[in-house]
């Protein structure tokens, strides 16, 4: 793949549920490796359906999407995702260990390189002591951690997260943001988040990717041109981030004043 080729690249997609209204109509995006994009727009826009349409749970209507040069048809192998709700994602019956081998299952990995995955897991996300606790015995933002650490033990090319920080507070929220940066550091891996926060877009993207329309399509594409190790008080103090962050609502609050217009 040469370095000008989106590792995920979405052509022209349109999706419906069945003989409803289209949600997503001649949707394109490329996500490049390495990089970390965020997708925001209005409530109800069609985020989450465009995130499972990535992620191949959802078939799409016409279009086509990519991972490299293979069509994504069914939930691909090389991408993994992370929900909102950790309570859900975990099963609380299971080790914190036992939750993160379970999708390993049918990779057919010797348990020496099983033990190595979620040692190595636990450790990128600072819980290298938490694999014999149960999910209900830590706090909401170290099961967070855990379904992030599942994730990476399968070690996907694309980690595709769904509000992933929503669920938390604040303080904690900001420690995710921190840790989805440090693993895109870390491991080169790229990540797709789809987020409400807009200063949480600007604070973790590399490029803010903005939906609106009913059905939706992409509006346009901010690049953020912040440094790559970014601080939580001094990059959220520099006026470019202020800049961007006013940029991306103001598209935002657009697109939802033209999906709330009455239909002539």
């Amino acid at each position: 793949m040469s370095e000008n080729t989106p590792l995920l690249a979405v052509r022209d997609v349109s999706k419906r549920y069945g003989s409803g209204p289209e949600i997503i109509t001649d949707l394109n995006l490329d996500v490049y490796d390495g990089e970390i994009v965020c997708l925001v727009g209005p409530s109800g826009v069609g985020k989450t359906t465009l995130l499972k349409s990535l992620a191949g749970l959802h078939p799409i209507t016409t279009g086509t999407i990519h991972i490299g040069d293979r069509i994504v048809n069914g939930p691909p192998e090389e991408l993994a995702l992370v929900f909102q709700d950790y309570s859900r994602s975990l099963m609380p019956w299971l080790t914190v260990r036992k939750n993160i081998a379970f999708p390993l299952r049918h990779l057919k990995l010797s348990k020496n390189e099983i033990r190595r995955r979620i040692t190595a897991a636990l450790t990128e996300v600072g819980l290298p002591d938490a694999g014999d606790k149960y999910p209900w015995e830590l706090s909401g933002g170290m099961q967070q951690r855990v379904a992030i650490a599942r994730a990476l033990a399968y070690k996907p090319g694309i980690l595709i997260m769904d509000e992933p920080f929503a669920s938390v507070d604040a303080q904690t929220r900001f420690e995710l943001e921190d840790l989805t940066r440090k693993i895109r550091n870390d491991l080169g891996m790229t990540i797709v988040v789809v987020t409400h926060d807009i200063d949480e877009a600007v604070y973790l993207a590399d490029r803010v990717v903005v939906l609106g329309g009913k059905p939706a399509s992409v509006i346009t594409t901010l690049d953020v041109p912040l440094c790559r190790n970014r601080d939580q008080v001094a990059t959220r103090n520099e006026s470019q981030f202020a800049e961007l962050r006013t940029e991306v609502l103001q598209l935002i609050r657009t697109a939802t004043e033209q999906m709330t217009q009455p239909v002539a």
